[in-house]
């Protein structure tokens, strides 16, 4: 009784800043987006709408779009980041010269605030003095211009995405390799297992959990992308990158339509918590049952 009680003391300030901080802004945001608010306006009264702004986004055709590409944004960046992720946790478990210093630049970017990864794509991605158009023109005759071609932008915005958050998904995989017992892999190669095999009935179903975790993670953040992408691109050219959390900046700030911009912030909730359960689901439940 005294060690529980001593628990929920120390745990006390986290759950107090979780409250204030989590669950206090996210009633008032479910609240806000059932009613019509301008604070800006002559007349800044906050008026119940129902579910009007629900059944706006629906025929939004901004908001489909931006639906239609930000799921094809966090397909290809956090399916990218983990296959990277792996190999390059396995590569580091090795020991090569400059491991160290690898390790060392290979985590970098996690210590970069968004908008400052950003500001850096931005100048390395504009034609007359970044180096990536340079490079392309002079080695593959491309000429990069992320400010007219649709497919450019978004295809930079998942790459600067793998290159900002795969260190993430190495030190993670690391720690989930290092802690693997060597037994069932040592009884595998006596019994003739290829390293394919091994993969996928040993390595896999053990780091599951971790791996799950970090995909969670990434899936959270990929979802709700927005400083990076309106320093590269804005959003554009026309709708390429315009973002779930894209959509929403553009609709509260310049727009100032908070009730519309709470509800649309609502759904990517949902989004989020619906696409988590299906993977844990599809991955951990059924391995649950098995034990």
């Amino acid at each position: 009784m005294q060690s529980n009680r001593l628990g929920w003391i120390l745990l006390s300030p986290t759950l107090v800043i979780l409250f204030f901080f989590g669950v206090v802004p996210f009633f008032y945001v479910l609240w806000l987006a059932f009613h019509q608010w301008n604070p800006f306006a002559a007349d800044p009264t906050v008026i119940y709408n129902g579910a009007d702004n629900f059944r706006a986004l629906v025929f939004d055709t901004g908001f489909l779009s931006s639906l239609g590409v930000t799921v094809a944004f966090v397909f290809f960046a956090v399916l990218s980041e983990v296959i990277i992720g792996y190999f390059l946790a396995q590569a580091l478990l090795k020991d090569f010269p400059g491991r160290a210093i690898f390790r060392t630049i290979h985590t970098l970017p996690l210590i970069m605030a968004p908008i400052i990864v950003g500001s850096i794509w931005k100048l390395m991605t504009t034609p007359s003095i970044g180096i990536i158009p340079s490079l392309l023109h002079s080695w593959f005759g491309y000429d990069l211009n992320i400010g007219t071609s649709a497919v450019a932008a978004f295809t930079v915005t998942v790459v600067m995405d793998v290159w900002h958050w795969t260190p993430l998904v190495t030190l993670t995989l690391i720690a989930a390799l290092v802690s693997l017992p060597t037994d069932p892999f040592e009884q595998a190669q006596i019994d003739g297992a290829g390293k394919r095999q091994i993969f996928w009935h040993i390595t896999l179903p053990m780091i599951a959990p971790a791996l799950l975790a970090t995909v969670f993670i990434r899936l959270m953040d990929a979802l709700r992308i927005v400083d990076e992408v309106l320093m590269l691109t804005g959003g554009g050219p026309g709708s390429a990158t315009r973002y779930l959390g894209v959509h929403i900046f553009k609709e509260v700030f310049p727009k100032t339509n908070y009730g519309y911009g709470s509800a649309v912030s609502i759904i990517v909730l949902y989004l989020t918590i619906v696409s988590c359960w299906l993977l844990y689901v599809a991955l951990i439940a059924p391995r649950n049952k098995k034990a």
